[in-house]
């Protein structure tokens, strides 16, 4: 496996969570609780394995970025959105851990406030990671 075998990976690995956060939101919302906690787990899961994947490709690179071929406007959406995907991503992980502790400890009332701020960050950052991979590697690839 090479470094730019990992993109595409990276981002289809960003729409799996995206997709298994959605589905664990419809079976809560049917009150299919014991559903809900498998997609929710199986969606942490996914995101760590991304975690895993994005950084071993950042090694492979040795830290360099993916320049970015848009101009005017493209660029100015494109970075609008990396900047708040990069920033928001740095608070997925404690906030996935933090509302995934609530609902195993049974702290369901804590579980359900700390969800309505979750998941909204958590599936824009998926969905905006895929949107990334887009722009970098297929829209607007550096010439």
């Amino acid at each position: 496996m090479t470094a730019a075998d990992l993109p595409p990976i990276n981002a289809a690995l960003n729409a799996t969570a995206g997709l298994l956060l959605c589905a664990g939101i419809v079976a809560i919302k049917r009150e299919a609780k014991k559903a809900h906690g498998v997609l929710m787990g199986a969606a942490f899961a996914v995101s760590c394995v991304f975690l895993i994947c994005y950084v071993t490709h950042k090694i492979l690179v040795r830290g360099v970025h993916t320049p970015f071929g848009g101009t005017g406007a493209w660029r100015t959406i494109y970075f609008v959105m990396l900047i708040s995907h990069i920033i928001l991503a740095i608070c997925v992980p404690p906030l996935a851990i933090v509302t995934m502790r609530h609902a195993l400890a049974g702290r369901y009332e804590a579980h359900r406030r700390l969800s309505k701020i979750t998941f909204p960050i958590w599936f824009y950052v998926s969905v905006t990671g895929v949107l990334v991979y887009f722009f970098l590697y297929r829209w607007f690839p550096a010439k």
